[in-house]
């Protein structure tokens, strides 16, 4: 066959009899793709009815589910916060005066009592000045002297002149004369006087000055046992005034300081124990009370200041160091309790789903959660519900779904391993 008749055929119209055969064959496909579904279908259905599906929930499936008792027990709400520790108070010791620093008494770590010299400051020119001061005093003192002396005699010469112009042997202008020598010998007295309280106070001051040489520790309230903080100078420092020399510290009663938002702020009360953990002594608790509350929450962190003062005898607790505390907001003995990973959103509602084990279905419960603590929920609403609850599986879950329950042996509660914390227990 030639090129060109090969050409002409293939450019001829198709008959309608090949139109035909070909749309024959289309309701063969479709009864074999209809077969094909039906047998899938019994194959479906005979699949899960070997495998103990009971169907029932939504178009008949069923769901592989783990559970978990209810159960009843005790239950904490805890409040956790993690603070710092700070001295219940703090000031530092400083100088009154100049100078150099002969002896430092104590050191870091020491303890202190109320009105203990802690610290000596070289003090001999200090010492000059009492001796100047008291030099003054003695001249001012004899001045004085002197001028009741003066004024006693020209007392004297004013009463003989007063007796005399009675009698009319002086005139009045002598008697005049008389009376401003006494008056002028009363006021050179009382300028004596007041140098002498002055030269008194210029001597006192000196002393004071002296005195604080010999630096001393003292407070007015708290413990009359305190320890040396920090130390600013060595023996041989020179000072000025207000100088530092080192900070004093209380250990008895300690100060944790935390921070709590707005929410916790309202369930805090000044007068309510906590429980305080340090990362130091992981086997012990210490016992604290919330002492103080800032009224005010910080603009930038939106937290509120808590000092909770602890009890600290022994001065085991430090400044500086890292604490949690423990705050308990509820406490219930006997609740009913949950798994929280059991408890889902159906429709608005919050509940869970319980294991109809003869049926071998899940039943949506709605319920009203309590206190939570760590893995554990308390029931309020309703409370006397029993029974299993869906812990894992049930986000494919409805009212009625179908399930495949696991088949574990559990252990019962007396043969339970010692040690594991119970529901309600710490977090």
């Amino acid at each position: 066959m030639s090129h060109n008749e090969s050409q002409t055929r293939a450019n001829m119209p198709k008959t309608p009899i090949l139109q035909t055969v070909r749309r024959a064959k289309l309701p063969v496909i479709i009864a074999l793709v209809a077969v094909l579904i039906l047998i899938g279908w019994g194959a479906y259905k005979i699949f899960f009815a070997k495998s103990g599906g009971t169907g029932g929930g939504p178009r008949g499936i069923t769901v592989a589910v783990e559970t978990a008792p209810i159960s009843r027990g005790p239950i904490r709400e805890l409040g956790l916060f993690s603070g710092t520790l700070i001295p219940k108070t703090s000031f530092t010791v400083a100088t009154k005066v100049s100078g150099k620093v002969r002896q430092l008494l104590v050191d870091i770590g020491d303890t202190v009592r109320q009105g203990q010299l802690v610290a000596v400051l070289e003090d001999e020119e200090y010492r000059q000045q009492v001796l100047q001061a008291e030099a003054d005093l003695r001249v001012a003192q004899a001045n004085l002297a002197e001028a009741k002396s003066s004024l006693e005699m020209v007392k004297r010469e004013l009463d003989r002149a007063k007796s005399l112009h009675a009698k009319g042997i002086q005139s009045d202008s002598q008697l005049d004369t008389a009376i401003s020598r006494y008056e002028a010998q009363e006021a050179q007295a009382k300028v004596a006087e007041a140098q002498e309280a002055n030269r008194i106070a210029a001597l006192e001051t000196s002393r004071l000055r002296l005195s604080y040489t010999r630096i001393q520790a003292s407070w007015e309230r708290g413990s009359s046992l305190r320890y040396v903080g920090e130390r600013f100078v060595t023996e041989g420092s020179m000072l000025s005034t207000n100088g530092l020399i080192m900070s004093i510290i209380e250990l008895q009663p300690i100060t944790a300081v935390i921070f709590v938002t707005d929410r916790d702020s309202y369930r805090l009360q000044p007068g309510q124990e906590t429980v305080i953990l340090s990362s130091a002594f992981p086997n012990d608790s210490f016992t604290g009370r919330v002492a103080r509350m800032s009224p005010m929450l910080n603009e930038t962190s939106r937290q509120a200041r808590v000092e909770i003062e602890i009890q600290n005898p022994d001065g085991r607790l430090k400044p500086g160091m890292f604490i949690t505390a423990q705050v308990e907001y509820a406490k219930k003995t006997d609740a009913v309790l949950i798994p929280v990973s059991s408890i889902v959103q159906r429709n608005g509602q919050t509940g869970i789903f319980l294991v109809d084990k003869e049926n071998k279905k899940a039943k949506f419960v709605p319920i009203k959660i309590g206190i939570t603590a760590g893995e554990w929920s308390e029931i309020v609403d309703p409370v006397d519900l029993a029974g299993d609850v869906v812990t894992l599986g049930q986000h494919l879950l409805s009212d009625g779904t179908g399930l495949v329950l696991p088949q574990i042996n559990r252990i019962p509660a007396a043969k339970k391993p010692a040690g594991k914390q119970g529901p309600g227990g710490k977090r």
